[in-house]
């Protein structure tokens, strides 16, 4: 789509017009954000739209369609989606070789598991090797209970920081503050960047592991934003 529109502006209620005509999803709801913090970002990446619009360069427009189109029509749904990654947290799955990547697990991930022991009173069952362990029932419960507590556009933030992270655990510490992006990342890039000191990366592991942390990081945004 050609660029039609001069001014961008931040209507009351935090709905985005394009020279007073409102932004709508491509489910054709209003984008109307939650918060003003949220609209004026997604404002300013309006406004920084050259001659073409590519969605690729709006990615907090994008979750915010997101969370309008796909999570609030169903968030029941949405939720169940992620919490199925706590049923098999990479946190859960430990090497059994060499010292030094066991040292490394055990430093990044007990921290963010005895955080979400404490925050939620479960119980996980830590795996040496991949096959795969059945974590408590109660366990699952008390997790599901908590994502599906979310509100559609938090859900459809946290989607990312699940899905790229492959932790359930380590985007629920981030989004409660136990964990920064920083070391939300890092912990759960152990097992890659361990590879990648042993073999070398070629490029495509560096242009996937780089688009994956820009996914990660407008996740980390779109969250801060809601406030």
């Amino acid at each position: 789509m050609k660029r039609f529109w001069k001014q961008v502006t931040v209507e009351p209620g935090n709905g985005i017009a394009l020279d007073a005509r409102p932004v709508r999803t491509p489910g054709r709801a209003l984008l109307q954000l939650p918060t003003g913090q949220l609209a004026e970002a997604i404002a300013e990446e309006w406004r920084g739209v050259g001659e073409t619009l590519d969605p690729r360069t709006m990615p907090l427009t994008g979750l915010a369609n997101a969370a309008i189109d796909r999570v609030a029509p169903d968030p029941a749904r949405f939720a169940a989606g992620l919490t199925a990654y706590g049923e098999s947290d990479l946190l859960y799955y430990r090497a059994e070789s060499p010292p030094q990547l066991i040292a490394r697990q055990q430093a990044a991930w007990d921290p963010l598991l005895d955080w979400a022991c404490g925050r939620y009173d479960v119980h996980f069952e830590p795996v040496h090797g991949v096959m795969h362990r059945a974590q408590p029932p109660a366990t699952i419960t008390r997790l599901s209970e908590a994502v599906a507590a979310l509100d559609p556009f938090r859900l459809a933030g946290l989607s990312p920081l699940v899905t790229v992270s492959g932790s359930l655990i380590a985007a629920l510490a981030l989004l409660e503050g136990a964990a920064d992006a920083d070391t939300a990342w890092n912990a759960t890039r152990i097992d890659e960047d361990w590879q990648a000191e042993q073999w070398g990366e070629d490029d495509l592991a560096i242009a996937t592991r780089d688009a994956h942390r820009a996914d990660f990081d407008t996740g980390v945004r779109f969250l801060a934003l809601l406030g």
